[in-house]
């Protein structure tokens, strides 16, 4: 599950990149949580996808 949301949130924040800036910081706040999740998955120790 939360590797889904990470890579939703990091799809966003390509496609904000890309859209040259349009949200501003709020893509930013994307990129952060997807690391945020993919670390914390990996610090409780889950596997990989699948």
């Amino acid at each position: 599950m939360l590797w889904t949301i990470a890579i939703v949130l990091f799809v966003l924040w390509l496609i904000g990149v890309v859209s040259s800036h349009v949200l501003g910081g709020f893509i930013h706040i994307l990129l952060v949580l997807a690391i945020i999740m993919v670390l914390v998955r990996i610090i409780r120790g889950e596997k990989p996808l699948g």
